[in-house]
């Protein structure tokens, strides 16, 4: 099954932000594209608005002038449902209401023809409740495109249970000719990146709330010491709290209140108080014209120690030895069974963040997963009260050595990163397991939806089949809710013997 063809007209119910960049992928690919609006006068406004985007692009030498006329004569706003009847596809991206979006698909089938392809751009409502209630169901599908639509290149090609397989795949070929990387994807709440991508939110704010850190110290450290491109609190007030809160709490419903997908209360209080982000002027943050700026927490310099003695296996923290020796501190390495640490002079210790707690060894200071030891600019240290202020300073003065910001936290099991990158390693095992998708998929998706730095699956095979398991595994234990029980799809994966390389490692 291939593409539409070029000449096939193209509708895009609903004129709003993303319908008129759904239009305007639509145009700048070929197609005549019509736009409907049930509100009068408004596919003429988005018309407008698509042209002069349009016009800009040519401004900025990223579209032929010839191109952009061809596209403007291809561009026209329709007064009526009936005026839809001869396109070959219809995209909806109106109103997130379940009933609302039936009864459009409903008039709709009494206008195109059998073999029209009919798609929702929803992003939080099932495709196979919408498609419930079409005569023809199996010419549904969700195509999920990303704001900015004209920008962002990733589609959801979602397949509800009625979808047939030749409708997702002339979708998804749709949207490969379109230029954007179509992923396909089985109807499940949030789809692939919603419902990953959901610890990343969430860990943030179970850090916050357990008074473990500010807001500005725990973006910073997905920043720089993770390598996401923005933190949790300021990517939530860019989108709206409003708008992230109310995907959670969609897909939590959706998943009959999982407990790994719970809403943060303190979220729901920055909504209630009216604080919604960037909008609305101020949400975790402050963004109103000279209001101070949040800084991260930063330890001051200490002196590093002159020597580390390593025991074990640091695992995903294994660059550290050549980085110390790097920086003139000697390494003494020492085969233990028993742990995976690094002792300093003072007789404290120093371990990778593993989902257990300070206070539950003698003097132990943690440290947070980074992404890259040699490139992060910031390490996170959780410290408890016990911890010794000699351990302490000794273990700030080993990363400031190394040249990083140091940001002490509390005493949080599994840190910042390490706690979120397990999370979201788990819910991607747990989602292929299940059918949503493909590892392939998965990766290309979270990378491209939401901008990781590694997809879940290069994660888990970089930090080890094991990692993300143990952690949560520990975790667990400390909060043996469910939040943190680790999938049996990870729990598979972990206990797995690689054929390829012949053991468990």
């Amino acid at each position: 099954m291939t593409a539409l063809d070029l000449s096939s007209p193209v509708a895009v119910v609903g004129t709003g932000t993303m319908g008129q960049g759904i239009a305007q992928v639509a145009l700048v690919a070929g197609h005549p594209v019509r736009l409907y609006d049930a509100a009068p006068g408004k596919a003429r406004e988005a018309a407008a608005a698509i042209r002069a985007r349009l016009d800009r692009l040519v401004e900025k030498d990223r579209l032929t002038g010839a191109d952009r006329d061809a596209a403007h004569a291809r561009l026209l706003p329709a007064e009526h449902l009936t005026d839809l009847a001869d396109c070959a596809l219809v995209v909806e991206a109106v109103l997130e209401r379940l009933d609302v979006k039936q009864e459009l698909f409903r008039a709709l089938e009494e206008v195109v023809a059998d073999d029209c392809l009919l798609a929702t751009n929803t992003s939080s409502l099932s495709v196979t409740a919408i498609g419930g209630a079409l005569a023809n169901p199996g010419r549904f599908v969700g195509l999920h495109f990303f704001n900015p639509a004209p920008l962002l290149p990733l589609v959801e090609v979602v397949s509800g249970f009625a979808t047939d397989v030749t409708s997702a795949t002339r979708a998804y070929e749709t949207a490969r000719a379109w230029g954007k990387t179509p992923v396909a994807c089985a109807d499940t709440p949030g789809f692939i990146v919603n419902r990953i991508a959901r610890p990343f939110y969430a860990e943030a704010f179970a850090v916050y709330e357990a008074q473990g850190a500010d807001p500005a110290t725990i973006d910073a450290v997905l920043r720089e010491c993770g390598g996401f491109k923005m933190g949790a609190f300021e990517l939530t007030d860019l989108i709206g709290q409003d708008v992230n809160e109310s995907v959670t709490h969609s897909v939590w419903q959706s998943f009959f209140q999982d407990v790994r997908f719970t809403p943060s209360l303190a979220q729901r209080r920055l909504v209630e108080s009216g604080r919604l982000g960037r909008k609305s002027g101020q949400g975790w943050y402050d963004y109103a014209e000279g209001a101070d700026r949040s800084e991260p927490h930063t330890a001051e310099r200490e002196r590093p120690p002159a020597y580390v003695v390593a025991e074990g296996d640091l695992g995903p923290a294994a660059e550290l030895l050549t980085l110390l020796r790097e920086a003139g501190i000697s390494v003494r390495e020492e085969d233990e069974d028993h742990g995976t640490r690094l002792v300093l002079p003072g007789g404290g210790q120093l371990a990778l963040a593993d989902g257990q707690t300070s206070v539950e060894f003698r003097d132990v200071v943690y440290f947070d997963l980074a992404l890259d030891y040699r490139r992060a600019t910031r390490i996170a240290l959780s410290a408890s009260q016990d911890t010794s202020p000699v351990t302490l300073t000794e273990a700030i003065g080993l990363f400031q050595a190394l040249g990083k910001d140091v940001s002490v936290i509390g005493d949080v099991p599994g840190m910042i990163v390490a706690r979120t990158v397990a999370r979201i390693v788990d819910l991607a095992h747990d989602a292929v397991a299940k059918g949503v998708a493909t590892e392939e998929d998965v990766d290309t998706a979270m990378r491209l939806g939401v901008n990781y730095p590694l997809g879940p699956f290069e994660w888990s095979r970089r930090l080890g089949r094991n990692w993300a398991y143990a952690l949560l595994d520990d975790l667990h234990l400390r909060d043996p809710s469910g939040r943190y029980a680790p999938s049996l799809a990870l729990y598979r994966h972990a206990y797995a013997t690689d054929k390829r390389e012949g053991n468990g490692s």
